[in-house]
This record gives structure tokens, C-alpha cells and sequence, in this order.
């Protein structure tokens, strides 16, 4: 796990250091209603899912490309805060997007 993402996400109250990405394979859910993806990778490598899965895609930048040049940590950690706090904003408005579905 990237230890500056571990960082930024206890400084909002939520311990990662313990979870990783998963491949689909792992999942024991294979139906899914849902899909959401956060970055264009994923968007594009994604599986078609079986069923009737809606996938909803929202492009965030990538981090650790945007901090790779930082002189410092501080430096570092900002682009892991904004798009800590894009992506929590996003999922505020996932029921009213969902709604509308």
C-alpha cells in the first residue's frame, strides 16, 4: 500500500494500510449492480460484467504520478488530498446520480 495514501486517508479517519486492489477473479461477488471505477486504467482494463451491472466511470488524477516530483513530503501529500477530498465529494453525490439512473 502506498504510505502516502495510508497518510492522507488516517487524516480523514479511515485506516488503509491493510487493503490492497484486488483482481475480479478474487471476488466472490460475480453479479454486481454496480460498478464504479475512479481512474481511466481501470475504466479501460475493466471486464464486461454478466448481468445487469450499471458501471459508472469518474476520472481522477493519478497521485502518485502528480507527486513523483515533489521536493518534499509536504509537497508530496497534496495532490493525495485533493483527490482524497474529489473522490469523497464524488461519492456524495452517488444517491442523487444513482437516482437518476
Amino acid at each position: 500500500m502506498n504510505p502516502l495514501a495510508v497518510k492522507v486517508m488516517a487524516e480523514a479517519g479511515v485506516d488503509i494500510a491493510a487493503q490492497r486492489s484486488k483482481l475480479i477473479t478474487e471476488l466472490l461477488v460475480r453479479d454486481f449492480d454496480l460498478v464504479i471505477t475512479v481512474c481511466d486504467q481501470a475504466h479501460e482494463s475493466c471486464p464486461l460484467f454478466p448481468g445487469q451491472a450499471k458501471v459508472v466511470h469518474r476520472s481522477f488524477d493519478d497521485p502518485p504520478r502528480l507527486a513523483a516530483q515533489a521536493a518534499t513530503e509536504e509537497e508530496a501529500l497534496a495532490p493525495y488530498r485533493r483527490v482524497r477530498d474529489e473522490i469523497a465529494a464524488f461519492v456524495q453525490t452517488l444517491p442523487t446520480l444513482l437516482a437518476g439512473a
